[in-house]
């Protein structure tokens, strides 16, 4: 098992970078930082994820689960790390915040029954779409399904305000192609359960070494300027931290558990 978080970096008089670091988390073995991957503080988290995986791929270093924050992931994410490195993603999504996920009897689009291989959508009511059309998403450049109901039908339907607010058309969805939306489905239905936060909590370890990476190796300052340069004290510095855990390690001298306030320990038993 992998976890990954992000740091940023200040370059002396230059632009600042992030460090995207990942390391293991397995209880029986020592933490070492198995991945450093250095970029512009411009570049978004979720476009590093599959650079990571193929690095550790080429260096037999992929794991079957990879803890990350929500930053990292995303539904063709999801899918993509099973799919080509035999990786579980393991992080929250975003919530679907359409109108209708937000109204308690309204429509959304998980209740839709989806016949991928016919490119047919039913929905709840029982009206087929008229069309499906594939497209790309406007804003993500990423590979849509465009879904249409007939007008006439949606007008004449009771549940209609229950299910769209357009004035006159029918009601349209945007499906994400099939292994990307059943992946996001199931993540959403996974995160809502206590059991997928409690298999979560192993990734609140990266944030102990982004500390110790900050606090004793200087992690958030880079000595020179230049992406390459900058990339080459991280990986320095990881190699340093990962020495120090294997002394330590070997000293017996391994991580303790998260302290827990008095309080927070009596309150179940005042509940």
């Amino acid at each position: 098992m992998d976890i990954t978080s992000k740091i940023n970096t200040k370059m002396q008089k230059g632009n600042s970078t992030k460090v995207h670091v990942t390391e293991t988390c397995d209880p029986a073995l020592p933490r070492l930082i198995t991945h450093v991957q250095t970029t512009p503080s411009t570049t978004h988290d979720q476009d590093v994820t599959a650079q990571i995986h193929a690095d550790l791929a080429a260096h037999d270093r992929l794991p079957t689960e990879h803890f990350v924050d929500a930053g990292y992931v995303d539904a063709t994410l999801l899918a993509q790390s099973t799919q080509e490195y035999a990786v579980t993603l393991v992080g929250p999504v975003p919530p679907d915040v359409s109108w209708q996920a937000r109204t308690s009897d309204a429509y959304t689009i998980p209740q839709f029954s989806i016949d991928w291989e016919a490119h047919s959508v039913t929905c709840p009511q029982g009206i087929q779409n008229s069309c499906w059309a594939l497209g790309t998403h406007p804003d993500y450049a990423e590979p849509v399904i465009h879904i249409r109901f007939p007008r006439a039908a949606c007008q004449a339907c009771p549940a209609r305000q229950q299910c769209t607010q357009a004035r006159a058309d029918g009601r349209t969805l945007t499906l994400l192609p099939r292994a990307s939306y059943e992946a996001l489905q199931a993540r959403r239905r996974d995160q809502q359960t206590p059991a997928f936060w409690q298999s979560y909590k192993p990734r609140a370890g990266i944030e102990g070494t982004l500390s110790q990476g900050v606090r004793a190796f200087g992690l958030r300052r880079a000595r020179y300027r230049g992406l390459a340069k900058t990339h080459l004290q991280h990986i320095f510095t990881a190699v340093a931290m990962n020495l120090m855990r294997l002394v330590e390690w070997w000293e017996q001298h391994h991580p303790r558990a998260t302290r827990q306030l008095r309080f927070m320990t009596l309150a179940p038993q005042m509940m």
